[in-house]
């Protein structure tokens, strides 16, 4: 796969992201959502409990042991 991908004139460059960033990037999603979910105690929030359930899986499909992250 090409590192740049150069649409006609130039006009826009997108550039690959890699797997290590990908996973980077959703490992402070998790940690950020761990955060609000601890500051929020005892109150329920079934929107936040379905996205970390979401990066919960997809950390595990990188191969990421979570436990080490959790609040």
């Amino acid at each position: 796969s090409n590192k740049n991908q150069q649409f006609k004139g130039g006009e826009r460059m997108l550039q690959e992201v890699t797997e290590k960033e990908l996973i980077t990037v959703t490992i402070d999603n998790y940690m950020n959502l761990q955060r609000i979910k601890k500051a929020n105690g005892d109150t329920e929030n079934k929107e936040l409990d379905y996205q970390i359930k979401g990066l919960v899986a997809k950390l595990s499909s990188f191969g990421v042991n979570i436990e080490d992250l959790t609040l």
